[in-house]
């Protein structure tokens, strides 16, 4: 028998034919043990697959090898040309990492400079992947080399939101070296205004000799924080961390790698985030007991919250059953796991009405998620920094200082747009205590880039419900910067204050609000707290009925775990009938 290994059918990796050993016995020409491998380069886009078939298939491979070995021979006869690349910093005009995309006709060059900074990473902890992205980009330092055919190309240099994408045709001509220099510019520059951008949500293993090239891609990226997640499930853990706390991070100026954990994650209770804790928590034996994880990391220092706009894997069961208790600090607001669409408030708002206070948080889930990540184009694929968000520090740059702003809310979400909101100079997490009667000044401000990042609408949300909007088209505004400023002269209840930004196609943008207490109250919403406690009753009666099924699928173990957490949904119950008694108007 032969062996045919096929990998990669991608339509645009290179199939190579080896001479393979085939461990069935003896086989092939002459009876030695002989085989053939055709494969295509690794991607995380492909599972490989193999085949066998009679040896007779031998000779009709060998001839399509033969033939295979003459075209690239004669390909090899034509002289190479070659491209001499330098990025840098239009500010200070030094050599900057960056991400790159050289394609040719539309597709992919299937050759990788040796100055590509590559990192195993790949799904579940395995090495799909290493110096191509998934849309067959590749990170740099600020500067490679390339040998080419002769040819016309298409080099796209990228870094992040806040740099204006650059593309450039390259004709390479054999024998010749052409050498080039691009200058990068901002069309905002966030942490020059004390705005750190942040991915919350990476998945990648680290050592130590995995920080440096790491550090080049989020700078290449231009992600401040970096947040490298070890992920488990009910069996086992993936991507480890060398260390937790400071002892596991790693900085470079305005830039750091921190550790963190998506831990536990089932199909029933949602994933849970903690991150800035002084080591990772995991309770196998009370694996569904996410309340207890998150005390835990609260002791260590951490911060708790919910994965995915507590949307898929049932999340929403588990930000009642422990934001109604008061175990959780933030949600992951804008994401591209749920859909294409990556801004979902419905969680969020419905929290919010309740009167939970909640830090909006954002993160790509790299290498998994991207945008219509299922079936889009590869440019659309899994990538870091494409949902982030950003903290405002009021210290110079350091784990301790954002670790603390963030706590304090200081957030806004964003997958492009700019948001800056003010409600009487505080900002987003603050909370504002007014005297009935006081007045209230809200100003908003989106910016965008007219061709990167180009506007559509702003609108101010108080409550769930919009009370403030202007587009592109208002007069005074435009597709680079939209403005708001709204006057209450009399405030008469407390609320809370958020706002939302929409650009072209999938490009949204959230404040964590500012939640406006008047005479001592809260910020609940008393048009829509009865609901939402009746809807927060109706999960956990779902949460019930999940476990008084005994499944045989090892993923669903919620029954396994019925006492201790039909204890959980007593205590939550109790919560939602007292915030009825002290909340709801008779």
């Amino acid at each position: 028998m032969l062996r045919l290994r096929l990998a990669g059918i991608n339509g645009d990796r290179p199939v190579v034919c080896t001479p393979e050993w085939y461990s069935g016995g003896p086989s092939g020409l002459f009876g030695i043990p002989f085989g053939l491998s055709a494969h295509r380069s690794t991607t995380p886009a492909y599972k490989p697959q193999a085949y066998k078939l009679p040896v007779y298939s031998l000779l009709l491979f060998g001839i399509l090898c033969l033939l295979s070995l003459t075209t690239t021979s004669a390909q090899q006869k034509t002289p190479l040309g070659s491209i001499h690349i330098d990025v840098r910093d239009a500010k200070t005009g030094n050599l900057t990492p960056v991400r790159v995309r050289l394609t040719q006709a539309g597709k992919p060059v299937k050759s990788l400079p040796r100055e590509a900074v590559a990192v195993s990473y790949g799904l579940w902890d395995h090495a799909d992947g290493y110096g191509f992205q998934p849309d067959s980009s590749f990170y740099v330092s600020g500067q490679f080399r390339l040998q080419l055919p002769p040819g016309t190309y298409q080099l796209m240099l990228m870094k992040g939101n806040e740099y204006i994408n650059q593309q450039h045709t390259l004709v390479v001509k054999a024998g010749q070296a052409l050498q080039k220099t691009y200058t990068l510019n901002r069309w905002i520059h966030m942490a020059a205004r004390g705005w750190y951008s942040s991915d919350d949500h990476i998945h990648i293993r680290r050592s130590p000799g995995e920080n440096q090239p790491l550090m080049q891609w989020i700078q290449a990226e231009d992600v401040n924080v970096g947040v490298f997640l070890k992920m488990g499930d009910f069996w086992e853990t993936y991507y480890p961390q060398y260390a937790f706390g400071s002892t596991g991070n790693y900085q470079q100026g305005n830039y750091l790698l921190t550790p963190g954990q998506e831990d536990p994650r089932t199909p029933e209770l949602g994933h849970a985030l903690g991150f800035g804790a002084t080591g990772s928590v995991r309770y196998k034996q009370d694996y569904y007991y996410y309340d207890k994880v998150f005390d835990e990391l609260h002791r260590r220092g951490g911060l708790t919250g919910y994965a995915h706009q507590a949307e898929s894997f049932h999340g929403y069961r588990g930000l009642t059953l422990d934001g109604l208790r008061g175990k959780v600090d933030m949600l992951e607001l804008l994401q591209y796991c749920v859909s294409d669409q990556p801004l979902h408030t419905e969680n969020y708002y419905r929290m919010l009405d309740l009167g939970v206070p909640l830090t909006a948080t954002a993160g790509s889930d790299f290498p998994w998620c991207g945008h219509d990540h299922d079936k889009g184009p590869p440019e659309q694929s899994a990538r870091i920094g494409n949902a982030r968000f950003y903290t405002y520090l009021k210290k110079p740059f350091s784990y301790g200082a954002w670790k603390e702003a963030v706590a304090a809310g200081h957030t806004f979400v964003t997958s492009g747009p700019i948001l800056d909101l003010r409600v009487n100079n505080t900002l987003p997490g603050d909370k504002l205590a007014l005297v009935k009667g006081d007045k209230m000044t809200i100003k908003a401000k989106a910016f965008g880039h007219p061709v990167k990042t180009p506007l559509e609408t702003l609108e101010l949300v108080a409550h769930g419900k919009v009370i403030g909007r202007v587009t592109k088209n208002d007069p005074g505004q435009s597709s680079g910067r939209l403005t708001i400023t709204l006057e209450l002269p009399s405030v008469t209840k407390g609320l809370w204050v958020a706002a939302r930004c929409y650009g072209s196609g999938k490009q949204a943008a959230h404040t964590t609000p500012v939640y406006v207490s008047v005479d001592g109250g809260g910020f609940h919403n008393p048009e829509t707290v009865g609901s939402y406690l009746t809807q927060s009753e109706k999960y956990l009666l779902e949460l019930e009925q999940e476990l008084d099924t005994h499944s045989d699928n090892p993923e669903f173990r919620a029954w396994y775990y019925k006492k201790g957490l039909k204890m959980r949904i007593d205590k939550t119950r109790q919560v939602i009938g007292d915030l009825r008694e002290k909340l709801v108007p008779r």
